[in-house]
């Protein structure tokens, strides 16, 4: 029923203007794929465009969707440096759309914030040597980076509590963005490069990078929430892949095989094991199960520096160089695909999802190489909520 202008309902609703039974459906809403509840109209056509012209935002989404195009509710375009009040032209790989994005949420004076906070520009990261060689963490660093990480799990933990169906992914980017403020740390992807949110939603075919939108998660819907935190100088980085409502059975054997190769990724780090060998793990589990590795992102080192050295790629015969020494801070963050793990970027210039439209999962953690194995300094808490159900059995 996409594309049309008046379109007849198989069920009738009521309309929006004045509650009388309603057979015609908002062009507009059709174009933007809102909900037909509160979208139908009877003869007041005019009317009811003009006022979901005025809310582009899905109808009960709290205040932070209550604002109009003119208040800042657009399409995102060239990784963030510009908007459009109309959806962009796109050949689609899957069902999925973009929708409208609020305005960039602030962050109070007093919070630390790293150097990209005001112009979208890092000024240290790109040029540090740090690129080019990995860095033994000092005591005191590693204190700072299992501060932060906590944090970040925390926060990862209160979005997490609100994912159900009917939230919008803009309303988990308040979540994420209160409540890191709250903690005292700054929302690391906020105008990195121009990112126009404070963490990445990543709904069912979206890789990565997926901006927080206008539009409501759906039963069935898997989203990945990724959440970086800037404090006390330091970054930590982690990301989880969530069920809403009532997902099918190839999606979730899709996320805990995500998870699996995680884990299992994790359990070889120690001094001595070559970075290269992380791939070679992920690929192997993924591939037994029907499922392929996304090879255009990888992990990285952290730290003082967002990314940084080690590049620590997910698929198998990669190229990367070096070992795990005592002392190292990196991520690692495997992103399987339920079908093949080609993608390709949409004009936001962030979102990347599959090529075949199919669904893609991703989990991560910031990990401390020791002396004897590994501390995975973002790892879940007694409090963290019990939402796999596979930790359970």
């Amino acid at each position: 029923m996409v594309g049309g202008s008046d379109v007849v309902e198989t069920t009738t609703l009521s309309c929006a203007k004045c509650g009388k039974p309603a057979h015609l459906h908002c062009p507009k809403c059709i174009e933007l794929k809102l909900p037909r509840e509160g979208a139908a109209f009877c003869s007041h056509k005019s009317v009811h465009l003009k006022a979901k012209l005025s809310s582009p935002a899905p109808e009960n989404s709290g205040k932070q969707n209550s604002g109009s195009p003119n208040d800042g509710w657009l399409y995102c375009l060239r990784k963030g440096q510009a908007r459009t009040p109309k959806l962009p032209h796109f050949d689609w790989t899957g069902p999925l759309r973009p929708y409208p994005i609020s305005k960039r949420r602030p962050v109070p004076a007093h919070i630390d914030q790293p150097d990209w906070a005001i112009d979208g520009i890092p000024k240290i990261e790109p040029n540090s040597d740090l690129q080019h060689h990995v860095e033994i963490k000092t005591p005191d660093q590693i204190e700072q980076m299992r501060e932060t990480c906590r944090i970040t799990r925390e926060v990862l933990d209160a979005a997490a509590r609100v994912i159900r169906p009917g939230i919008t992914t803009d309303e988990i980017d308040a979540v994420v963005h209160e409540a890191t403020i709250a903690a005292g740390g700054y929302p690391s992807p906020l105008n990195y490069h121009f990112f126009p949110k404070s963490c990445c939603t990543s709904v069912n075919e979206v890789i990565c990078h997926g901006i927080p939108d206008a539009r409501k998660l759906e039963d069935g819907d898997i989203v990945n929430v990724d959440v970086s935190v800037y404090y006390k100088g330091v970054h930590g980085d982690l990301n989880e892949t969530f069920f809403v409502g009532n997902v099918d059975e190839t999606s979730k054997r899709l996320v805990q095989c995500t998870y699996e190769c995680l884990e299992k990724a994790i359990a070889i780090v120690k001094p001595g094991v070559r970075f290269r060998e992380i791939g070679e793990i992920i690929n192997r589990h993924a591939s037994m199960s029907g499922f392929s590795v996304a090879k255009s992102y990888g992990g990285h080192g952290i730290g003082e520096l967002f990314h940084c050295a080690p590049n620590i790629p997910h698929y198998a015969r990669n190229k990367a160089v070096g070992v795990m020494k005592a002392g190292q801070t990196f991520t690692i963050e495997p992103m399987i695909n339920s079908g093949v793990w080609r993608d390709r970027m949409w004009p936001d210039g962030w979102t990347d999802v599959t090529t075949d439209g199919k669904r893609s999962a991703q989990f991560e953690h910031t990990l401390l190489v020791t002396d004897t194995g590994v501390e995975v300094l973002t790892a879940r808490l007694p409090s963290s909520p019990n939402v796999f159900p596979w930790l359970s059995s």
